[in-house]
């Protein structure tokens, strides 16, 4: 009986879908003892489905996700700016390896847990959107109720990784030359 009602649940919490995006809003409906893992399947099955827009109503669920989102965010943004400050202190500073080689490995460590962690999770695909006005689908706003949901928008981050990637690889590698230079 669980089982049917988990399914009737999801079916009536996508709300929009046509051919060019689609719109998924998990609504905070304690229906169950089980309620907390209903939202979280819907979630997985949102995110797997690549809705343009998911809008989590239920706080706590909405919280993690957005912790969980800025934790991948910090760790490509660690990884791309300790790689450029190797790659701009390997530059300025050759005969100071002491500089570049612990930024680079900075890098190398946050780009490998990224990759490692959140690289393959359809949570990054995403991005929490606080301004309304940016959404994609404000008119869908009106159906919320009073609570301030969590808005994750579906945003292609291809260029990002690739260019994360890139200057990590440039980063090990200057921050490796000038350290086998110094130790030569």
């Amino acid at each position: 009986m669980s089982h049917v009602q988990k399914n009737v649940s999801i079916k009536v919490q996508i709300f929009y879908r046509d051919d060019l995006s689609n719109v998924v809003i998990i609504k905070e409906v304690y229906d169950n003892e089980n309620a907390l893992e209903t939202f979280e399947y819907e979630l997985e099955r949102a995110l797997e489905s690549e809705c343009s827009l998911i809008v989590i109503e239920p706080s706590k669920l909405g919280d993690e996700t957005s912790r969980w989102i800025a934790v991948g965010n910090c760790l490509h943004k660690t990884a791309a700016l300790s790689g450029l400050a190797a790659i701009t202190a390997g530059l300025i500073w050759v005969d100071r390896p002491y500089i570049c080689g612990p930024l680079g490995f900075i890098s190398v460590i946050s780009w490998g847990l990224y990759t490692v962690s959140w690289q393959f999770d359809p949570c990054c695909q995403y991005q929490v959107e606080t301004d309304t006005s940016k959404l994609p689908h404000v008119e869908l706003l009106a159906v919320l109720g009073p609570s301030s949901p969590t808005f994750l928008v579906r945003k292609d981050d291809t260029r990002r990784r690739i260019l994360h990637t890139t200057i990590t690889l440039v980063a090990l590698s200057i921050s490796a030359w000038r350290v086998y230079q110094a130790f030569k």
